[in-house]
């Protein structure tokens, strides 16, 4: 098998309203606090990793890096490697910048949209477990990584061909249909059992078009709902369910304008060798429609 990064290690946010952002991933999503820096920004957590989330203050309001981890160091020598060899430029990050992300190698690149990576090797473990007040039964992470992403881009064959190429991911299925007025073509890959830990769609006004958590309980989806309604969240699709990684989820937006999905039950892909990728005629199974005023 070729070399490729492992999971979604992390998201590096850069936002407008630092005290507005804190309080809607700690109270609305159930994210816990790690560490505070310098810049008054903070890490967050969400499992057994140090940090899952970065955010630092800035105007950006928009994702500043993703972060991919990789399972050894040697893996990151062959990933550099071909990069290199496609012609792509990457940097080694400096000790002070892997200090900073508590890890003990990286790789800066960008994508083909222009988003900055980071492919990294050997993070810093917790020191503690995770606990969330919100959340109890806690979230669907660790090896499978903080949760998928889904990225913009003005070439999506472009796109997908660098990820699958020399990043290492495998195509899981596609979705195209016109929903609401607009036609996508969305494709879902993955780099774990998660069923997809990408997915690459078309440019819009952010990086991203929405990050993904997974919780471990179904109930916590309803929960985290009308925690969503209860501190003024914009709700942009209603509880539905999907159905090429069968997630039941809602999406929002964050304070920062890009949305996230919070869902439970999605599919993992337990026989690699035997898995075929399918083209959906639709987004969703049922549900996830946009709300609707009141009359």
């Amino acid at each position: 098998m070729s070399p490729r990064v492992s999971q979604l290690g992390y998201l590096v946010f850069e936002v407008a309203d630092v005290a507005r952002f804190e309080h809607f991933a700690t109270e609305v999503l159930g994210l816990a606090v790690g560490e505070r820096t310098a810049d008054g920004g903070f890490t967050l957590r969400m499992d057994g990793h140090r940090q899952r989330f970065f955010v630092r203050p800035g105007p950006l309001d928009d994702v500043a890096a993703v972060g991919w981890e990789v399972d050894a160091q040697e893996t990151l020598d062959a990933l550099e490697a071909g990069l290199t060899q496609a012609g792509v430029p990457s940097t080694r990050a400096s000790e002070q910048a892997c200090a900073e992300r508590g890890v003990r190698r990286m790789l800066c690149l960008n994508d083909p949209h222009g988003l900055p990576l980071e492919l990294y090797a050997d993070p810093r473990p917790a020191d503690a477990p995770f606990v969330s007040s919100v959340v109890p039964a806690g979230f669907c992470a660790d090896a499978l990584g903080l949760g998928h992403v889904v990225v913009a881009a003005a070439d999506r064959v472009a796109s997908m061909a660098f990820y699958r190429d020399l990043l290492g991911f495998v195509h899981s299925d596609d979705v195209v249909t016109e929903t609401y007025g607009f036609k996508v073509h969305i494709s879902f890959m993955h780099c774990n059992p998660r069923h997809h830990s990408l997915a690459v769609g078309p440019a819009l006004g952010k990086r991203i078009h929405h990050f993904m958590v997974e919780a471990r309980d179904l109930d916590a989806v309803g929960l985290a709902y009308d925690r969503a309604l209860k501190n003024g969240i914009r709700i942009t699709q209603m509880l539905g369910r999907h159905p090429n990684d069968r997630m039941l989820s809602f999406y929002a937006l964050t304070p920062a304008g890009f949305s996230f999905e919070f869902g439970w039950g999605g599919l993992q892909i337990a026989d690699e060798a035997h898995w075929q990728p399918v083209v959906y005629d639709r987004i969703s199974d049922w549900g996830h429609h946009p709300p609707r005023p009141p009359k």
